[in-house]
């Protein structure tokens, strides 16, 4: 192999280890002191021998599958804070853990989405609903939170009213 090609393939492998680390374009370009346009032509070049290659499109599955399931384990544990914060009456820790669930969702989402599992379309449509059930959440809290003993039906109404069909909601409200 010729030694341009060992030093550009090395070049696409820099690029694509920051790449992976969660920086976008602009930022590999200053980390690296690439041009932008550069990396830009990489990452290309390395998503096209990435997705040629059956045996690094398998690791990258099983990338993407174990951290998925680690995404499913931090959801797991914000949901024990919240109901930990219900059973202490801790409105404030409960609502930032509600937030930590949407937010981990979302980036769960990017991150499928980064790795091309998701369609343009069907992203755009599953953050449009994320972000319109953490608006919902947010509202619902702010209007009937702790402050009336008797908002516990109401709460539990309007959550199953941004829950799925298939979504369990449990409200338990301390007062």
């Amino acid at each position: 192999m010729p030694v341009d090609l060992v030093a550009h393939l090395d070049e696409v492998n820099k690029v694509a280890e920051e790449y992976i680390k969660g920086n976008d374009e602009t930022a590999i370009s200053k980390n690296l002191a690439i041009p932008r346009q550069r990396v830009v032509n990489m990452l290309n070049e390395w998503r096209d021998m990435v997705s040629s290659n059956e045996a690094i499109r398998i690791r990258a599955k099983e990338a993407l599958a174990g951290a998925d399931k680690h995404f499913s384990v931090l959801i797991q544990k914000a949901y024990e804070v919240i109901d930990e914060a219900t059973m202490n009456g801790n409105l404030g820790a409960k609502t930032n853990a509600i937030k930590l669930v949407m937010d981990i969702e979302k980036t769960r989402i990017e991150q499928l989405q980064k790795a091309g599992l998701l369609e343009n379309k069907e992203l755009a449509d599953e953050l449009i609903e994320t972000e319109r059930k953490q608006e919902v959440l947010v509202g619902i809290l702010r209007d009937v939170s702790g402050e009336c003993p008797k908002c516990r039906s109401e709460v539990a109404r309007r959550l199953a009213n941004v829950a799925g069909p298939t979504e369990v909601i449990t409200v338990d409200i301390i007062t």
